[in-house]
């Protein structure tokens, strides 16, 4: 075997750059990779200082290193793992990983320094930094809104305190908010420093794969928090009488087509929402925003307590007088028992276990529904699935082939 043809091809090939120095700082030979990285020809670099390669300070005190090194043989420019920066050709510079090696050879001693490149971690850790920091102001912002919301809570308390009944049911509530709050919001902000702490070591390493999957895990955290925090402050409107209905003239079918290709993007694997329209018209007087509310809560849930690999189904039917919407889903079901309660503020069905939820989502679609004019009405089983219908009256006069 040719040991130095093989030598050649893998300094050749080498990911790294290696460039060999003398004891002068002159350079003596430089691979392909480092030739890449700092933008020369060899001819270039080969016989020059190596301090070209270097931004200052390192550049004006290269030199230095090598001759504090020669009169006292204090190893300075000898290192595992530096990082410094790098000089290319176009005066840009880069950071890089530098391992140096001494190494003697036909009675001469030079210098071979083993270059990696850092850029793509660099970027990829202000990456990080800055993700980090929009989700410590997104955190910040959702605990400001819930702690308003507390207070807002606490002064509704004060204004119905006149009513003995009306206390009790209040402390009631409060009660479950306390309960389920505490829950909910410790689930998602446990995974948050947990997976903040984890991307901390990842960095170390660096480990790009599992610092995406952690980002990833926050990412959902927060969109947790948010829905929480978005049916705290539906219900906060709803006490306060700040939500009205405001009808106006849709076209349900377009309005049922743009909810499912929206709720498709949230689906478990293999979840599929079928969506269908009876009748010959699809004009309804209605609040869109409030209905669409309504429809989204419901399709959410179904999403939420079903399994993979299932159907949803959402149909809408428009008659003369009668506007209809059914969402039907094959998941968990409702107990018999629990479903007396099922409007009620904070309450949950015992057999939804660790699956997330305010218990906030059905009272506030009643109450939208009822702000409509409307009726909501529940058909369930455990095991089973079930069935939510909303109907409506429809007070536009239909005419054939108008959607």
């Amino acid at each position: 075997m040719d040991t130095a043809k093989l030598l050649k091809a893998i300094i050749d090939n080498a990911i790294d750059g290696i460039i060999t120095i003398d004891w002068n700082g002159i350079v003596e030979s430089i691979n392909p990779a480092a030739l890449q990285l700092f933008g020369y020809d060899a001819s270039e670099v080969v016989g020059r200082n190596i301090s070209m390669l270097m931004p200052e300070p390192d550049r004006s005190n290269h030199d230095g290193y090598i001759e504090n090194y020669r009169r006292t043989g204090q190893r300075k420019i000898i290192g595992i793992g530096r990082e410094v920066r790098g000089r290319r050709k176009d005066g840009s510079t880069f950071p890089f990983r530098l391992a140096v090696s001494e190494v003697h050879y036909e009675n001469k001693t030079a210098f071979t320094g083993f270059v990696h490149d850092l850029s793509k971690e660099k970027e990829a850790e202000e990456k990080l930094l800055h993700h980090m920091e929009e989700l410590e102001a997104t955190v910040s912002n959702r605990t400001k809104d819930l702690i308003k919301l507390v207070s807002e809570l606490e002064k509704t308390k004060s204004e119905v305190s006149q009513s003995l009944e009306k206390e009790k049911e209040l402390n009631q509530l409060k009660s479950r908010f306390v309960s389920m709050a505490s829950h909910e919001f410790r689930t998602p902000l446990s995974a948050v420093q947990l997976s903040a702490s984890l991307i901390e070591k990842y960095i170390e390493k660096p480990d790009k794969a599992n610092v995406l999957k952690h980002t990833g895990r926050i990412k959902n955290s927060v969109q947790l928090l948010t829905s929480i925090l978005n049916d705290f402050l539906s219900l906060e409107r709803l006490e306060a009488g700040k939500v009205s209905a405001s009808k106006q003239e849709i076209n349900l079918v377009q309005l049922g087509e743009e909810i499912t290709e929206e709720m498709q993007m949230i689906c478990k694997a293999n979840q599929h929402i079928v969506y269908q329209h009876t009748g010959s018209t699809g004009k309804v007087e209605l609040d869109a925003n409030l209905l669409k509310n309504c429809i989204i809560n419901l399709i959410s849930n179904a999403i939420k307590y079903s399994g993979e690999n299932t159907f949803i189904e959402f149909n809408t039917e428009v008659n003369d007088d009668t506007c209809t919407i059914v969402i039907k889903d094959d998941g968990i079901g409702i107990p018999e028992e629990d479903q007396k309660n099922l409007f009620e503020p904070f309450f949950r069905a015992h057999n939804t276990g660790n699956i997330p939820g305010t218990g906030l989502g059905l009272n506030i679609v009643k109450r939208y529904v009822s702000l409509m004019g409307g009726q909501v009405a529940c058909q369930s089983a455990q095991h089973k699935g079930t069935v939510f219908t909303l109907t409506f009256n429809n007070t536009i006069p239909q005419e054939p082939n108008d959607n």
